[in-house]
């Protein structure tokens, strides 16, 4: 799985603009970045003061989720690397933890946030082994008091916070009342009537396909869209069982991005029967994309 940061509008699939005519009303628009990813949110047909009382509880909620996830600044992500051990984690940090479990089962451990040492050790041109000995989701423990790691174990939750951020963004613009609004946080979710045209890019912006979103999350990942490693040639996202070299880009469609963001990145290092195995275990899932067979290493 990747613990790289998604770059949007390169990795992701990208808005292309909104079928149809937008109903009357204004258009609002506000970008930022959270968890080293731009983030977009356009809203249509909603009163100023409607969309301006949104988009500032949102930015408050991005800079919470930045306090959770992000690797990048002190956080309670960074605090549980650190220390190995996080008393209380928050709600936020318990349910990433619960989709974790549920995704690294369905996808035969390919989806492992603990992929975090040999992630580095892999872009340092260090030797994987002993970051590989370091890795397993088995081994992290938590519960509703604590989260446990083994000395020199690490998380990264890059595969699934973006995700997670806009399915809270949605839930954040349905309590304010808002109809038609377009979230790309790293991973798309549209909600409300509007049937949103966008589309599937790989590594260097080449469209791979249209698609129609509506009232659901589309989220992408794409190898080589990130490089890693002292020569820059090695792919961002990493098979934690050291069986596969990720594929090019594969894109999922679901429900929640949350679920999206995950299968997308699990399924980049899986065979395509074991990804369809993994697809049918989420019945609200679908893939959209995905670009030809993965290779043993």
């Amino acid at each position: 799985m990747s613990v790289s940061r998604r770059r949007f509008l390169i990795l992701s699939a990208c808005a292309l603009g909104a079928a149809g005519t937008a109903r009357a009303g204004a258009v609002h628009e506000w970008q930022g970045v959270a968890l080293g990813a731009q983030t977009r949110l356009r809203i249509e047909g909603a009163a100023p003061g409607q969309a301006g009382r949104f988009l500032t509880e949102a930015q408050a909620l991005l800079r919470r989720v930045e306090a959770t996830f992000s690797l990048h600044r002190e956080s309670e992500l960074v605090r549980l690397n650190r220390s190995g051990i996080l008393a209380h984690p928050s709600p936020a940090m318990q349910e990433l933890l619960a989709l974790t479990d549920r995704l690294h089962d369905a996808t035969g451990g390919a989806f492992d946030p603990s992929v975090q040492p040999l992630w580095l050790a892999r872009a340092s041109g260090a030797n994987d082994d002993q970051a590989r000995r370091l890795t397993g989701w088995g081994q992290v423990e938590h519960d509703p008091d604590r989260v446990r790691l083994r000395p020199g174990m690490a998380l990264t939750f890059n595969g699934l916070a973006q995700g997670w951020a806009a399915d809270q963004l949605a839930a954040l613009a349905a309590r304010h009342g808002l109809g038609d609004v377009l979230i790309d946080s790293g991973e798309q979710r549209g909600l409300g009537q509007r049937v949103w045209d966008v589309g599937i890019s790989g590594p260097d912006g080449t469209l791979l396909r249209r698609m129609r979103l509506q009232d659901r999350a589309l989220a992408t990942s794409s190898a080589l869209g990130t490089r890693i490693g002292p020569s820059g040639d090695q792919p961002h996202i990493l098979d934690p069982r050291g069986q596969r070299r990720a594929r090019g880009t594969v894109s999922v469609s679901a429900a929640t991005a949350a679920l999206a963001d995950g299968l997308s990145t699990a399924l980049s290092v899986m065979s395509d029967d074991d990804a369809d195995a993994a697809l049918r275990r989420f019945s609200d899932a679908r893939l959209e994309w995905r670009s030809p067979g993965v290779t043993e290493m």
